[in-house]
């Protein structure tokens, strides 16, 4: 930091934050984010997501026939978070609902909104479809993220029950 700007960062060089749908040019710096995205939920080094599963879930992002779409937020060339959902039908609505499979943003740019900045673009683009209902879920210990929901989204006390078919 130069001494001529007393520390402060002077605000034609601050850069600002975009949200924006992916690019397949963004694949080398998306990775990096899927992977610390699939590293917190454990799925990493002996149990890490098997390569064709990341594959398919990249090609499906460019896949017009595909209800998953990607956002990713930007800021100065560098890609510091990414969200991941998908539209969907449902029994109790006739417009569909979106789920927000997705979320993570990088450890250094925590706190920094970026996760807010993308759940509120994809809000947006719920709008724009004329859909009323965005969800997600999060495990009970993530605390940090839980946070932030509470402020963007209200908590309907759901328990999500799972069973793998092997």
């Amino acid at each position: 930091m130069s001494r001529a700007t007393g520390g402060h960062i002077p605000a034609c060089m601050i850069e600002t934050l975009v949200v924006r749908p992916i690019l397949a040019s963004d694949y080398p710096r998306w990775l990096p984010l899927w992977d610390g995205y699939n590293a917190f939920y454990g799925r990493s080094g002996a149990t890490a997501l098997a390569a064709d599963i990341t594959a398919t879930t990249w090609g499906r992002f460019f896949d017009a026939y595909e209800p998953v779409h990607a956002l990713v937020a930007e800021q100065g060339g560098a890609l510091l978070g990414l969200t991941h959902y998908l539209f969907h039908r449902s029994t109790t609505a006739i417009a569909p609902s979106i789920y927000l499979q997705d979320l993570f943003t990088a450890r250094d740019a925590r706190g920094k909104g970026v996760g807010r900045a993308l759940i509120e673009a994809v809000y947006d683009r719920a709008r724009a479809a004329g859909v009323a209902r965005v969800y997600w879920q999060t495990d009970e210990t993530n605390a940090t993220a839980r946070r932030l929901y509470d402020q963007v989204a209200e908590k309907t006390g759901s328990v999500v029950y799972r069973h793998m078919i092997e």
